[in-house]
Formats: structure tokens, sequence, C-alpha cells
């Protein structure tokens, strides 16, 4: 694969342009409502992360609101069931279009860990939706909430890191594509 993957830059900023959209719509239909409603942030929102005490605290929360309890249901049925795969797409076009499996950062890579970096997109989707079924579990009634309630904080580190990872290594492709000398 060539340096800037032939995918046109259009299609990046196209799916980049949808991503925010929805992030859009969830923080502004549900994530500030709920804020509004609770006093309380959704812990999908907790960056630093949160352990199993704030879910119990949440739960007891949604037990006492039926409204924040409708609210945080309808993110999760609606752009939340969107969002990771479009910012799973982002992640993983923004992968392609900085740069060659084989010679990231000015040196040849080996071929496992090219796989492995462009596996992490991967990685924060199947996190990120994992952490909305361990939440739709943890905050329903069923007997896995149990479970649930101790999955819940590891799935939000587990999306949040590989995130940042990603964000890193874009950025770090980016400078040293920017830096590189033009070859024509």
């Amino acid at each position: 694969m060539k340096a800037g993957s032939g995918i046109p830059l259009w299609i990046v900023s196209l799916v980049a342009a949808l991503c925010l959209a929805v992030l859009a719509w969830t923080t502004f239909g549900f994530v500030v409502p709920f804020k509004h409603e609770t006093g309380q942030a959704v812990l999908d929102t907790y960056f630093a992360g949160y352990d199993e005490s704030a879910v119990f605290h949440m739960q007891k929360l949604l037990d006492e609101n039926e409204t924040a309890t409708r609210l945080l249901r309808a993110m999760y049925f609606g752009p939340e069931l969107i969002f990771p795969a479009l910012l799973t797409a982002l992640l993983f076009l923004a992968f392609l279009k900085l740069g060659p499996v084989g010679s990231w950062f000015g040196r040849s890579l080996h071929p496992l860990a090219a796989k492995v970096i462009y596996l992490l997109p991967f990685v924060y989707g199947v996190a990120d939706y994992g952490e909305n079924i361990a939440s739709l579990v943890a905050f329903g009634d069923g007997a896995s909430s149990s479970l649930a309630v101790h999955l819940l904080p590891w799935m939000t580190r587990v999306k949040f890191a590989s995130l940042a990872i990603c964000f890193i290594l874009m950025v770090r492709l980016a400078i040293g594509r920017w830096l590189s000398p033009r070859r024509d």
C-alpha cells in the first residue's frame, strides 16, 4: 500500500462530518437533557474512567427517575447504534490515508505490528459497543446485571485508551508526513 492511500479525501471528510452530526445528536439530544434531568453526567462521558460505585450510584439514580431511564435507553438504541461504527470507520480511513503499512515512522515496520496498528480502530469499536451493551444490561433488571456492573468500567477504559492511542498515532503520522521531504 502506498502512502496516502487512494481513498479520496472527500470520503474521509464525509465520514468525519457524519461523526460530528451523530455526536451532536447524542450530546444535545441525550447527554445534555440527561444532565439537566439528573444533575449527573452519563457514564459514557467519564474520560478518566470510573469504578463500580459510580455504576451502583447510576443504577440507584435510574431506579428513581423514569425520564432519565428512558433518555439513556433511547440514546443507546439511537445514536449509539451508529456512532461507534462511524468513528471506527473514520479512524481506519485516517490510518489508511496517513501512511503505508510497512514503513510508518520513517522506518520499516514488522508486518505484525502494522496489522496491530490497523486493528486499533476496531478495538475501539468493539469496546464502545461492548460498553453500550454492558450499560443496557447493568441498568436493566436482568440476572446478568451483576457481571455487567463489573465489566462496564473496564469497557470504558479500553474504549478511551484505544481511542487515545489512535489519536496519538494519527497526530504522529500527520506530523511525520508534514515534515518528510516531498518526492516528485
